[in-house]
């Protein structure tokens, strides 16, 4: 069986691992900071610069990192990178910084980063280790960005602070508490397997 090309490796977060509809990783911040679609869309994307940096980084030193020590290894290089993108996020948007709170700083506990690096940097060559990171965080990204984006439209009838259906709109107010993350993540969830349940039998049946 022949390695995975740069092009699979980043194709594969997107859609076979894809962190929130197949891995259902990173679930606090999936839930937290996906009340708006800019916010859904800035987390996805400090997290994917993270994941890329991070895991870069880690393949570059693999053959150099104690095994007794890899672990904290890893979470010093990933906090690295997320106290870059937390001061850059406070110095170009405070009011992003102040939308997305603690959940910047707690990018260095999302286990969606720790193990792209153990199982998947420490055991690759630079460019895949990196390629497989940032498709990863995309699909992270694409993840918070469809709950985020149903939540908005139906938690304050906008999407980009733009509104859909003029002023009689009556927003559903649970769309913008918790409770309405998990059922829109619990809709996707189901759309997203209903999805792979049909391609899946659809192969299934042009091989037979």
């Amino acid at each position: 069986m022949s390695a995975p090309s740069n092009f699979d490796e980043f194709l594969d977060g997107i859609w076979k691992q894809n962190p929130i509809f197949v891995m259902v990783l990173g679930m606090c911040p999936t839930l937290a900071v996906t009340v708006s679609a800019v916010n859904a869309i800035s987390m996805g994307l400090a997290t994917t610069f993270v994941l890329g940096a991070s895991c870069l980084l880690v393949s570059l030193l693999r053959h150099s990192i104690p095994k007794q020590v890899r672990i904290a290894s890893y979470i010093v290089i990933i906090a690295t990178f997320v106290t870059v993108v937390d001061y850059a996020i406070q110095a170009i948007s405070l009011d992003l910084y102040e939308a997305l709170g603690a959940y910047i700083k707690l990018i260095v506990a999302n286990c969606i980063l720790l193990g792209r690096a153990e199982a998947h940097a420490a055991k690759n060559p630079p460019m895949p280790a990196m390629l497989n990171a940032i498709g990863m965080g995309f699909g992270f990204t694409l993840g918070l960005f469809a709950i985020g984006c149903v939540r908005e439209i139906l938690g304050a009838g906008k999407l980009f602070d733009i509104s859909l259906f003029g002023p009689h709109f009556q927003p559903w107010v649970v769309m913008v508490l918790p409770p309405g993350g998990f059922f829109v993540l619990a809709g996707w969830l189901i759309v997203f397997a209903a999805f792979d349940h049909y391609k899946t039998k659809r192969t299934l049946g042009v091989q037979a």
